[in-house]
């Protein structure tokens, strides 16, 4: 009896094994995503963890502005289009988005500087020059020393659009990286810098922003000013293909929030 029970037991094991296996298999196919420069590492992070775990299914990625991926999406022309900014009220009549992690932008200054709260009115004062002096807002009379991503940079995109001030900085420095912008803030005085929030350092400082300390928690609430969604854009009247709906599912779900934090975004809230 007791070898009847054991070979039931290992055919009804054999038997999940191999519709797991064919259940793999199933998702298998293309996917296309088009759009923001500003989520390629949430992106990436998210398509190769897919791509490791389902060998059968390629997703691939065009760098191409969230305006041309929400355009590409719209026209069918892409699965999933990629936007680092709201839909507007006539993009949402024929399109769903969907928020699939938070870009949380800390400002940073160095520890010596005594300042600790900025609004965002006087952040973009500081970096379209209309503010030089720290002593203006309450600092040390030292000029101030406007640090800056390339004009490439999502992180730089996400600030200006954010505060305001596209085409207006006045950049000081113009760096290639975010460890450039925090080793040269926390090197100099004077200076002040932006970073995604997962990039800070103990060598700098983050300031509030109107009195909320960037954190996960003030980040995922809302109540941190400085930042923007990212968002997954679909068309409401085609359904996904079965390897895009597998990939969305994988993308929204809680397997991938320490994947989005890995890439230096804020997962959002489940």
């Amino acid at each position: 009896m007791k070898k009847i029970i054991v070979t039931i037991v290992s055919l009804l094991l054999t038997m999940a094994f191999c519709a797991g296996c064919q259940d793999n298999a199933s998702v298998s196919g293309s996917v296309s995503t088009d759009g923001s420069t500003s989520m390629e590492k949430v992106i990436g992070y998210l398509s190769e963890a897919y791509m490791e775990e389902n060998a059968n299914t390629k997703v691939t990625y065009n760098p191409t502005g969230s305006g041309a991926g929400i355009q590409a999406v719209s026209e069918g022309r892409c699965d999933i289009g990629l936007s680092s900014r709201d839909l507007t009220d006539e993009e949402a009549q024929t399109l769903n988005a969907t928020v699939v992690a938070i870009d949380g932008i800390a400002v940073i200054i160095n520890p010596a500087n005594p300042i600790s709260d900025l609004s965002i009115e006087q952040i973009a004062s500081i970096y379209t020059g209309e503010v030089k002096n720290w002593s203006e807002i309450g600092g040390n009379d030292a000029p101030i020393v406007c640090i800056g991503r390339e004009a490439a940079s999502g992180t730089r995109d996400g600030f200006e659009s954010i505060t305001g001030t596209e085409d207006k900085c006045v950049y000081s420095q113009e760096l290639t990286s975010t460890g450039d912008v925090v080793q040269t803030v926390s090197s100099n005085p004077n200076a002040i810098g932006y970073a995604s929030l997962a990039s800070v350092k103990d060598t700098v400082k983050a300031v509030s922003v109107e009195g909320v300390t960037p954190t996960t928690d003030t980040i995922q609430n809302g109540s941190y000013k400085l930042q923007r969604d990212f968002v997954l854009v679909t068309k409401k009247d085609t359904k996904l293909s079965g390897a895009a709906q597998a990939f969305f599912d994988f993308a929204t779900s809680a397997q991938a929030d320490e994947l989005i934090e890995n890439a230096g975004a804020i997962p959002v809230i489940r």
